[in-house]
């Protein structure tokens, strides 16, 4: 089995919250899962100073962590920097790979970046990119067919509850079918500021192929909550058998300091298209 946490919209800077980013590294030294992942928003306004602090938080945490950029991590008023070196500062001064792995025998996870300096708040993967995605998850597995493929984006392909039908992700139908095609089987994303969980097939992603889930997280360690998780601070921790996934909600009780689960889903692993879920 392995175990990860996942954690998104982290914000360093001015909607950064400290007790709660202390809470995440507790829990992480409390738990000691496999692998942190963190989906984007490491910042709230892309500054140098902003990356360092996340860097430093990032480096403390006593296990591997993956990271991807977010849209708050392409700068928004520098402009001639947004244009023509967008991911300049994050590359100095947190991480110089914008779309890391992690693999062992039992995982194999793959960051995809779909922040872009085009748009200033939805995402996009260029073509070129997306055609070296199944190559790269295969690189990952490194031979263990048995291993969970799982894919790491800041924009859900699937907008969340209430949000009608306006994706925020572009292509998220060719994303779709290329991770389809690549054996994943889990995507963990962010974002939004609140947490949902879903399948592919359902609703905006139709398809006929081999369908996989989607574990969105709320925010983190920012202010930014939005919906019903307005002025709270969500996470998801996962653990990865043979035949399914567990996915635990979580939510920081403030006052004690500490995470607490607020839902649980047992999730079958490759479901059959158009089967229950």
């Amino acid at each position: 089995m392995r175990r990860i946490l996942h954690v998104s919209d982290i914000h360093f800077g001015p909607k950064h919250e400290a007790k709660a980013a202390a809470a995440v590294s507790r829990l992480v030294e409390e738990r000691r899962p496999e692998l942190v992942v963190v989906s984007g928003d490491l910042t709230q306004r892309a500054k140098p100073a902003q990356f360092a602090a996340a860097r430093d938080w990032a480096e403390k945490l006593p296990v591997p962590c993956l990271c991807v950029p977010g849209n708050h991590d392409v700068p928004l008023y520098r402009v001639w920097e947004r244009l023509f070196s967008p991911f300049a500062a994050y590359r100095t001064h947190f991480s110089p790979d914008l779309e890391p792995a992690f693999a062992d025998k039992e995982i194999a996870v793959v960051g995809l970046n779909t922040a872009t300096p085009w748009t200033l708040k939805n995402g996009r993967i260029d073509r070129r990119r997306l055609l070296a995605v199944p190559g790269r998850f295969a690189q990952a597995s490194q031979g263990h067919r048995a291993a969970a493929r799982i894919a790491v984006l800041h924009h859900p392909l699937i907008p969340g509850p209430g949000a009608g039908d306006q994706l925020v992700v572009a292509s998220a139908e060719r994303i779709a079918a290329t991770l389809e095609a690549s054996g994943v089987e889990l995507v963990l994303s962010g974002h939004l500021h609140y947490g949902f969980l879903v399948r592919s097939d359902v609703g905006f992603l139709p398809r006929a192929g081999r369908p996989f889930w989607i574990v969105h997280s709320g925010t983190s360690t920012s202010s930014r909550g939005r919906a019903s998780e307005i002025g709270t601070h969500t996470a998801n921790w996962i653990e990865i058998g043979p035949e399914s996934f567990e996915v635990t909600h979580l939510e920081l009780m403030p006052e004690a300091g500490r995470w607490t689960g607020r839902s649980r889903h047992l999730l079958p692993r490759r479901p059959a298209a158009g089967g229950p879920g």
